[in-house]
C-alpha cells in the first residue's frame, strides 16, 4: 500500500486531517495501527485544551417508548457542530446507549460504541475531529412500573435531538385516546411553564429561602416597615408557589383552569402524575 493510500486509510478511519494522518504515518514508521495510537494520542493532548472552554450549545437526545424512556444532553460550543453530522451521530448512538444503562453515567462512559471504542474513547476522537469542546451533560430514565411515557420535543434538530425535551410519567391503567392527548398536552405545558415540582411541598427548600430573600429586600428597598413586610412576604411566597408548583400552574391550553382542574375533568380515577423532568441547552 503506497504512502498516499494510507494517509487516506488512516483519514477515513479517525476522521483526522491530511497533515495530522501523514505526520501520524512518519512517526509510526508507516504502521496503521501504531498510527492511529499516535492520533488518539494527539487527540488527547488537543481535547484536554479544549475542556477548558465554554459550552452552552448542543442537543437533548430522546430514546425509548411508552414504558422505558431517557432524555440525555450533550453540550458543544455553537450551534454549528450541534447540526454536524458526527455529532448527531454520535449523540444518537449515545442516547440509545444512555437507554440501556438506565443514565448511569459511569457504565455510560465504559461502553463500547460500533466504532469498539468506549464512549469515553469515542468523545475524545469526536473532540479532535471537530475541534470544539463536547461534554456529556445531564441525564434521566422514566421506568415506573404501571406507568405510561409522554413526550414533547421543542426546536427539533433532526429526529430525536433538540433544543428542549419534556418527559412526563403518568401512572394509570387507562389507555383512552383521552389520556393520550393528555399527556402530549401536559408534556407541551411543562415545556412551556418549567414548574419547579409537582406540588408546593416538593419545591427545594434552598430555591423558596433564595426567594425569600429577594422579596424581602425588594421590600425594604421599597420603604416598607418590618411588619408589613412580613404579611406581604407570605402573600408573594405563596403566589410563588402555586405558579411554580406543576398542579397549581395556570393550565397554557386554558389559563381560567389549572392543572388538577383538567386533571378532575378527564375523571380517570386512577390518573397519577408519576414524574416529570424538562431538559433545556443552556439552563
Amino acid at each position: 500500500m503506497s504512502n498516499i493510500d494510507k494517509v487516506k486509510q488512516l483519514r477515513k478511519s479517525t476522521g483526522a486531517g491530511f497533515k495530522d494522518c501523514n505526520t501520524a504515518l512518519e512517526e509510526s514508521g508507516g504502521d496503521l495501527d501504531k498510527a492511529v495510537e499516535v492520533l488518539r494520542v494527539k487527540g488527547i493532548s488537543k481535547a484536554s485544551k479544549k475542556m477548558s472552554r465554554t459550552a452552552n450549545e448542543g442537543v437533548i437526545a430522546l430514546s425509548g417508548d411508552e414504558k422505558k424512556i431517557s432524555l440525555i444532553e450533550v453540550n458543544c460550543e455553537t450551534d454549528f457542530v450541534a447540526k454536524n453530522d458526527d455529532f448527531i451521530n454520535f449523540v444518537k448512538e449515545l442516547s440509545d446507549i444512555n437507554n440501556s444503562k438506565n443514565s448511569d453515567l459511569e457504565t455510560l462512559k465504559k461502553t463500547k460504541m460500533k466504532n469498539n471504542q468506549s464512549v469515553d474513547e469515542s468523545l475524545v476522537s469526536l473532540i479532535a475531529k471537530i475541534g470544539e469542546k463536547i461534554t456529556i451533560g445531564r441525564t434521566k430514565t422514566f421506568n415506573h412500573n404501571g406507568s405510561k411515557n409522554f413526550k414533547y420535543l421543542h426546536t427539533v434538530v433532526k429526529d430525536n435531538l433538540s433544543k428542549l425535551a419534556v418527559v412526563v410519567s403518568l401512572e394509570t391503567d387507562n389507555d383512552t385516546e383521552d389520556l393520550k392527548n393528555f399527556g402530549k398536552q401536559l408534556s407541551m405545558h411543562i415545556a412551556a411553564s418549567n414548574p419547579l415540582a409537582l406540588e408546593s411541598k416538593d419545591i427545594d427548600k434552598d430555591i423558596l429561602d433564595k426567594e425569600i430573600s429577594l422579596i424581602n429586600e425588594e421590600l425594604k428597598n421599597a420603604g416598607k416597615p418590618e411588619e408589613i413586610i412580613k404579611k406581604i412576604s407570605i402573600g408573594k411566597i405563596n403566589k410563588f408557589k402555586e405558579e411554580n408548583s406543576l398542579l397549581t400552574q395556570q393550565w397554557v391550553m386554558e389559563p381560567k383552569k389549572k392543572v388538577k382542574d383538567i386533571i378532575k375533568e378527564l375523571n380517570i380515577n386512577d390518573l397519577k402524575i408519576k414524574d416529570f423532568y424538562r431538559l433545556k441547552i443552556g439552563d
